[in-house]
């Protein structure tokens, strides 16, 4: 059975997407019809932007997410997804995908969760770090023992690899513990707050009501959600599913153990980067990632 996976914030690069709007006039459609949505020329930014442009919420989001949809429909690949999962913002490319969102209302929803998580991250100086080299419950125990500071588990990548989130004390002490505990590299990473964190609440507020206004269909095949991990086809499930992905874990490792205990042996990537191909071998050698 065949997987679809979209990556996240992170995976944006400068020159992202000039090769398919080059290349393919359907990919140039979309494209034009992204601006023309977002009322803005993200194309400009993502073609000609430098890192520091890119790296701003409201913009990678959309770019991340248009790079992924457009590479996916303009594949040479001819193939259709048995089960499809998304990376964080990622799961909005996967919903697109599977026919559960339009792909103006996928954008649309995706230019509105940025915007209300930038103004989460302007309301407090917030971050994230990457721990690596320890188990999963010894990061849950590090960020449980912090009690006066806010910081949680937000992205289960793959064995031994986990990202905390929540404020600049609070992750600078988990990763001090950390590397007590054994971690071989705990590093902050450069983004613009705590995603994934109680601090991104706010921003869940804010999107409850643009996301319960959008219309869902019911996919053409199961969506692993990041929240649980576990596959779903139930329009509002899905709907109330999202809301809580702001301020839940990503549980990525979970979710690609899930695929493929339910059938997935071949896993398709989309979208700029090849990170979650990386993520997937570490979760499971034996399945083929293209």
């Amino acid at each position: 059975m065949r997987a679809f996976v979209f990556p996240g914030q992170g995976a944006q690069f400068s020159g992202m997407g000039k090769d398919l709007y080059d290349s393919s006039d359907l990919a140039k459609q979309f494209f034009i019809k992204a601006n023309k949505i977002l009322k803005f020329d993200i194309t400009d930014i993502m073609f000609n932007g430098d890192s520091e442009q890119l790296r701003q919420t409201k913009v990678t989001q959309p770019a991340v997410f248009l790079h992924s949809v457009i590479s996916s429909f303009v594949s040479n690949l001819q193939l259709t997804p048995d089960m499809v999962a998304g990376h964080s913002l990622g799961e909005f490319s996967a919903l697109v995908v599977a026919n559960a969102l339009t792909f103006e209302d996928g954008l649309l929803l995706v230019a509105k969760r940025a915007q209300a998580m930038q103004k989460a991250c302007e309301r407090e100086p917030s971050t994230m770090a990457a721990i690596l080299g320890l188990n999963d419950e010894i990061v849950d125990e590090i960020c449980d023992s912090i009690k006066d500071a806010i910081v949680v588990p937000a992205n289960y990548n793959c064995p031994g690899q986990i990202v905390i989130s929540g404020s600049m004390d609070g992750v600078e002490r988990a990763s001090e513990l950390a590397k007590e505990r054994g971690a071989k590299r705990a590093m902050q990473l450069s983004v613009g707050g705590a995603f994934h964190s109680p601090l991104m609440q706010p921003a869940a507020e804010e999107l409850k009501a643009a996301i319960e206004n959008t219309p869902f269909n019911i996919p053409v095949c199961p969506v692993y959600q990041n929240v649980n991990a576990y596959p779903q086809t139930d329009s509002e499930a899905i709907k109330q599913n999202l809301i809580a992905q702001l301020t839940a874990p990503v549980r990525w490792t979970q979710t690609i153990k899930n695929m493929v205990a339910d059938g997935a042996t071949a896993f398709y990537e989309f979208g700029p980067g090849d990170v979650l191909k990386g993520l997937i071998k570490k979760v499971d050698a034996q399945v083929e990632v293209g």
